[in-house]
């Protein structure tokens, strides 16, 4: 038998019957493809076509460096609901406070 347990708070949602919530996360760079204009190619059309393709072959090649990061996670009904409040955790970075010394 799988058992699954919440990564956020521990709870065992195998043997308690609650209904278990997965949460898929994926982080991968932002890429935003050049963009070709008129006046680009007037010069020298083939030229500018070959500077324009080895500069975005520099750009795809960081791209694919920087490979997707993947998280799975099992939440309970609780959890869920807390992550859906506040996806990013920023609620609790801001209930640190911290005296002024």
């Amino acid at each position: 038998m799988v058992h699954f347990t919440c990564d956020l708070c521990g709870k065992d949602l195998t043997s308690s019957g609650e209904r278990r919530y997965v949460v898929k996360i994926e982080a991968f760079p932002g890429f935003d493809p050049t963009e070709i204009k008129e006046d680009d190619l007037d010069d020298d059309p083939m030229e500018a076509v070959a500077q324009i393709l080895k500069r975005d072959e520099t750009l795809v090649s960081e791209f694919e460096a920087e490979a997707p990061k993947g998280f799975r996670f099992d939440l309970c009904p609780s959890c869920r609901e807390k992550f859906l409040r506040d996806p990013l955790g920023r609620d609790a970075v801001r209930s640190f406070d911290f005296s002024k010394n």
